[in-house]
């Protein structure tokens, strides 16, 4: 049985700083990502939404932490992806400020999702996120998206590729997902549901 209800959903605000953050006493999770590896497209599924998270043909669109309040139960953090190339210097440092001041003072922060692209072995953005997840002793789950676009052979060679890149351990969540076919939305809902049982 369902323990959220994702139909059940209203944005709360969109931040850019700490002060701007919500106040509430809900446990959240947090989506993060490279700018073009489908977050727009995973929330969508996800929520059994078609336009909540606008899917944007220009990478990098996302510049605010957006919170989201799931059945009043828990928050989900879209949190804006990096590794935007056409981002000028300042601008890719401000987005990484905004993300770490996020990650590093949420009074909530349950665990986060880290969405990496399964067609390619993680950039050098990815493995700095997963060392920066680990040193702040933040858990997560990977979430391979976009598995529809290859064939299994190429995701089972990718998968090992990813594991070795990120240091993954054995015992670590890797949830394959296509926002295509729907393949892993209940795993992802089930890592989600388990902040609620804290």
């Amino acid at each position: 049985m369902r323990k959220l209800n994702t139909h059940n959903v209203d944005l709360l605000i969109s931040a850019v700083s700490k002060k701007q953050y919500p106040e509430h006493k809900k446990p959240e999770v947090a989506m993060c990502g490279r700018s073009n590896v489908g977050k727009s497209s995973f929330i969508n599924t996800i929520l059994e939404r078609k336009n909540y998270a606008r899917v944007s043909s220009k990478p990098g669109k996302t510049r605010t932490l957006n919170f989201f309040d799931i059945d009043d139960k828990l928050v989900l953090v879209d949190v804006p992806g990096y590794g935007y190339a056409k981002l000028s210097k300042s601008e890719k440092e401000k987005l990484y400020d905004m993300i770490v001041e996020y990650f590093t003072n949420s009074q909530n922060l349950g665990f986060v999702l880290h969405l990496i692209d399964s067609r390619h072995k993680p950039s050098q953005d990815d493995i700095e996120m997963n060392e920066f997840l680990n040193y702040y002793e933040i858990p997560f789950v990977v979430v391979l998206t976009k598995i529809d676009k290859i064939s299994k052979n190429e995701l089972s060679r990718n998968l090992s590729k990813i594991k070795k890149e990120l240091e993954l351990t054995n015992n670590m969540a890797i949830i394959p997902f296509s926002s295509v076919t729907k393949l892993g939305k209940e795993q992802v809902l089930n890592e989600i549901e388990k902040v609620l049982e804290d």
